[in-house]
């Protein structure tokens, strides 16, 4: 009696993936080194997702206790605004604050510093672009790196001309006898001490920009230019959103 042959239900799927059988697994290539497939993304114990992860959390704990440092300033501010003394002659209590009016400048550093965030969030997304990221993956170009390359050049040309804008602020301020060293009024050496702190935290972040820009030519892996864009837009919004809050305590709260 002649034999028959049935196929096994694997070989069913290996020589049907089109009928009845299950699709190939499509793996998605990592952009170079060994061992990097598809679960190095969906593995977060090991994949680079995780290592973004980690990154970010040492960053915002950061930058909250930075913002912390900004939050008892502007209380001070305030502290010292009310603050009154007894005038010896008069018996009466009078204050020492006098407001002082900021540069006009100022306004035009902030719409600067804002634009600078708009694009450094442009270099954000472009990175993170999913069809441009897969071909780079594929080996078919850069074109994410090409993409990002611009938006962050232009966060560092407008970061730098924040900076130097505030030096104008600071020196209009001073040419109308309201010099730090002075200690024209306690209003002007706030000024100084809030401006010149923040101002402070732009300069790290110009030199973060300028590192990322250098590391988006040498990092040869995809993921590890998003993590240097990412962490660095991260902080630059946050340096923004920082001076926003400042200014405003300057030009209204006096």
């Amino acid at each position: 009696m002649p034999s028959t042959f049935t196929r096994t239900p694997t070989e069913a799927e290996r020589k049907e993936p089109g009928i009845g059988g299950k699709p190939p697994v499509d793996r998605r290539p990592t952009g170079g080194g060994g061992g990097g497939g598809d679960d190095d993304w969906k593995n977060e114990r090991r994949g680079p997702r995780e290592l973004l992860h980690r990154v970010r959390f040492f960053l915002f704990s950061a930058l909250a206790a930075d913002m912390l440092v900004f939050a008892v300033l502007v209380l001070v501010f305030f502290a010292r605004q009310a603050g009154m003394w007894m005038d010896p002659r008069t018996h009466r209590f009078i204050s020492d604050w006098h407001p002082v009016g900021l540069p006009h400048i100022l306004y035009l550093n902030t719409v600067v510093l804002l634009l600078s965030s708009l694009t450094i969030e442009k270099a954000r997304q472009n990175i993170f672009r999913e069809i441009d990221v897969f071909e780079e993956w594929l080996g078919l170009g850069l074109p994410a790196l090409r993409r990002t390359i611009p938006w962050v050049a232009a966060t560092l040309v407008f970061g730098i001309l924040f900076l130097a804008g505030q030096v104008v602020a600071w020196t209009q301020l001073t040419a109308v006898g309201y010099a730090f060293d002075r200690w024209a009024t306690p209003a002007s050496y706030f000024f100084y001490l809030i401006s010149g702190l923040h101002a402070a935290h732009v300069v790290l972040g110009v030199l973060a920009l300028a590192f990322c820009l250098c590391a988006l030519g040498w990092l040869k892996r995809v993921e590890y230019r998003q993590i240097a864009v990412d962490v660095t837009a991260w902080y630059w919004h946050t340096m923004s959103l920082a001076w926003l809050v400042l200014f405003a305590v300057l030009a209204l709260g006096q």
